[in-house]
């Protein structure tokens, strides 16, 4: 294969393989390998020898589903750039309308402390600290590992000294303990996948997603119904609960948190119509 044929010729190789944006993900994979900006990256560029055999190992491991972003190590959410690695959940653009919102929320009512229950690479919360300067945040998260990834990004957009990070599932019987006083601002992507589901969805996800992040359980409920139960201690009078749910879910998660005594407020959609996101309120 001649030397400056490569751009075309690994974006016919992501073609076959499916890929729905080969000549975008060709352009990010040598981008990357070369150190260049993406858009500079065309069918006539030439990869130095010694970068072709680290091209080809991150070609592969795209071939066999794995997503780009835990190839580079990068994901853009919102105006930012992630680290992402397999022990978190990789950023989707669904959750920048969680954001979108939460960042309105807590502009308009001077909101000054913020809580995200399984923060992950930390996208949403420190997206919220970047914005809000005044505001400061806790970020809680199962994993271990994933706080080491939310704790680097917190560093790179200079967050990190009104982040406060904790290990803790909101499963464990002292959860509330932990917490010193209720919130503003609560935010949370929870595991909403019903166990049974989770092979039924894309390679990219089941595969290379920790499924901590996916499995919500038998009814894909399971999360939803433990933080119903936590809000109305988290939760300051006339603070917001913004929760991403998946498909089909908006009513029985309604439910769940008007059981608890939290006021519905609203639902956002997606770009599909497909509710996405529900808003909470506490308002006794």
């Amino acid at each position: 294969m001649a030397n400056c044929s490569i751009f075309e010729n690994l974006v016919q190789r992501l073609a076959s393989a499916g890929v729905s944006s080969p000549r975008l993900e060709a352009r990010i994979l040598i981008a990357n390998i070369l150190n260049v900006d993406p858009n500079s990256v065309t069918s006539g560029i030439c990869i130095p020898p010694q970068s072709q055999k680290e091209l080809e190992n991150h070609v592969q491991r795209r071939l066999n589903h794995e997503p780009i972003d835990k190839i580079i190590g990068l994901k853009s959410f919102y105006k930012y750039t992630f680290l992402t690695s397999s022990d978190v959940l990789s950023p989707r653009p669904e959750t920048e309308i969680l954001l979108e919102k939460a960042i309105k929320l807590a502009k308009q009512n001077g909101f000054e402390n913020t809580l995200e229950l399984g923060v992950g690479s930390g996208c949403v919360l420190l997206s919220l600290l970047r914005e809000i300067s005044a505001l400061k945040g806790v970020g809680v998260d199962v994993s271990k590992k994933a706080l080491n990834v939310c704790k680097k990004n917190a560093e790179a957009l200079g967050v990190e000294k009104r982040c406060k990070l904790v290990c803790k599932s909101w499963f464990d019987a002292d959860f509330l303990s932990i917490f010193e006083h209720p919130f503003d601002l609560i935010v949370s992507n929870p595991p909403y996948i019903k166990t049974a589901d989770i092979e039924k969805l894309e390679k990219e996800v089941w595969l290379f997603d920790p499924w901590v992040a996916l499995d919500g359980g038998n009814d894909g409920l399971e999360s939803y119904v433990q933080i119903a139960k936590l809000a109305p201690h988290l939760l300051k009078n006339k603070g917001y609960l913004l929760l991403e749910i998946g498909c089909g879910q908006m009513q029985d998660v309604k439910k769940t948190f008007e059981k608890q005594g939290l006021e519905y407020v609203t639902t956002l959609f997606d770009l599909a119509g497909i509710a996405r996101v529900v808003v909470f309120s506490k308002e006794k």
